[in-house]
């Protein structure tokens, strides 16, 4: 994969305080990632890069929509995305011997680094902000806003599959009695 270099931060030259860099992520971001569960990214990332001493903290405010697929009908919808997240990274002597899986909030890099890149971020957070479960919200008048006619089909599914019981829990009947 090569390095998207516009997502380079040279820290060298900040001076310590607060920096403001603003990202605009479309679907070519992606394409050094792979396929995705999602298209039609536009998508904006603010981050602030607050400079210190021996640390920096980052803030990542992931703002815009994707489309993606509703996990009930099937069609595709647009879906909002905004969530915010942070990071520290600390400028240490071995990068290598410190670095875990304990605190996924906090990163290492050699004091002789002079450049961060912060794509991996970027691509890990909009990944982030999108739910596991993707369903249409709900339209104004407070009905779903799937497709009606699958909505329909899995209601009559659903009907017929609660006529069909299952003689095997047949015997645990008496049980819900009591």
């Amino acid at each position: 994969m090569k390095p998207l270099r516009e997502f380079d931060i040279a820290f060298v030259g900040l001076k310590p305080g607060v920096h403001t860099f603003q990202y605009q992520i479309t679907d070519s971001f992606f394409e050094n990632y792979g396929p995705q569960d999602f298209s039609n990214t536009n998508a904006t990332v603010k981050l602030q890069f607050d400079k210190k001493a021996s640390f920096f903290l980052l803030k990542f405010e992931i703002g815009g929509t994707v489309t993606v697929i509703c996990d009930r009908c099937g069609a595709p919808f647009e879906l909002q995305l905004w969530d915010d997240f942070d990071q520290v990274v600390k400028l240490v002597e071995n990068p290598e011997e410190l670095q875990s899986d304990e605190d996924p909030e906090v990163s290492y890099i050699s004091k002789t680094e002079s450049h961060l890149n912060v794509a991996e971020w970027i691509y890990e957070f909009i990944n982030l902000s999108i739910p596991m479960q993707k369903i249409h919200p709900d339209n104004a008048d407070g009905k779903s806003g799937c497709d009606p006619k699958v909505l329909e089909m899995l209601d009559k599914m659903n009907q017929q599959a609660g006529e069909k019981k299952n003689p095997i829990w047949k015997d645990l009947d008496k049980f819900r009695e009591n």
